[in-house]
């Protein structure tokens, strides 16, 4: 490898000191050179690029906005591992907007880079399917690993042949917002089932108050949507399609907890709104 590219250090931890990146980390590790630019925008910034004289530039959930020139200066070209089956998702959230979409199934492709987001030519794709029980975090976890299989063996056939993507069936997955994890009672309880799923781990799916939904399941149910219904092992909510059985939940400020241990510490009724 002739050189490992990660994003500058961030601040992380509650004293919010620079941390480095796991890619970082690892390459530092392996005794690998790293390097480190805010963005592309310098020339330098490529010519430091070019002077470690790649084959290929291998590209996993970056970050940066690469230009043409950086995209041309590996004669093997420069190759993504997008965590989708395109042209469906292309962009910042695949995962989750897969998850949010109800789609049954997600995977990798190995995309040729272009000017474009992610509108490169592929050559390579494996799926595998989204179980009920996935979260953007264990979905993620999957299809890492997948990538990393497939890329390896990529490497081996770039240039290769890689196929245009087909101009049907194009979608874009828009980076998540905290309007896409804010839970709207008069939504089905399967669609707010998979926001709850979609926003884990992180930043969790919240009501209009603030209280943190980490799991839930949907349930027969009847009422005006928000009202409670049951009161018990899990706190059920009726939606506007059935009703969301919430087994584990988050007050602000406080612990992730199961729902009777929530229960305990607030004075709820069935027919009261949750909100």
């Amino acid at each position: 490898m002739a050189l490992v590219l990660s994003q500058p250090d961030r601040p992380a931890g509650r004293g919010l000191q620079p941390a480095a990146s796991a890619v970082k980390q690892l390459a530092i590790r392996r005794g690998l050179p790293v390097f480190q630019p805010l963005n592309f925008k310098s020339p330098d910034a490529v010519e430091v690029v070019r002077a470690a004289k790649p084959q290929a530039l291998v590209v996993a959930a970056y970050g940066l906005l690469l230009p043409e020139s950086l995209l041309q200066v590996a004669p093997l070209g420069a190759w993504n591992i997008h965590a989708s089956l395109l042209p469906r998702w292309r962009g910042a959230a695949p995962i989750q907007r897969a998850i949010l979409a109800g789609d049954r199934e997600t995977g990798i492709s190995i995309m040729r880079m272009d000017a474009g987001l992610d509108t490169g030519p592929v050559l390579s794709q494996s799926s595998l399917p989204i179980l009920a029980s996935d979260d953007t975090g264990t979905l993620h976890d999957k299809l890492a690993a997948l990538g990393a299989e497939m890329m390896v063996a990529a490497l081996a056939h770039i240039p290769g042949e890689p196929q245009a993507q087909a101009s049907e069936g194009v979608t874009y997955a828009a980076k998540m917002t905290r309007a896409d994890s804010l839970l709207d009672w008069s939504r089905p309880a399967v669609a707010l089932e998979r926001v709850v799923r979609a926003s884990r781990p992180s930043p969790g799916a919240s009501t209009t108050e603030g209280v943190k939904i980490w799991r839930a399941r949907v349930v027969s149910g009847r009422g005006a949507p928000g009202e409670i219904l049951g009161l018990g092992d899990t706190l059920t909510v009726a939606c506007g399609e059935d009703a969301l059985a919430i087994a584990e939940l988050q007050r602000p400020g406080g612990k992730r907890v199961a729902a009777a241990d929530y229960l305990r510490g607030r004075a709820l009724r069935t027919g009261e709104r949750f909100a």
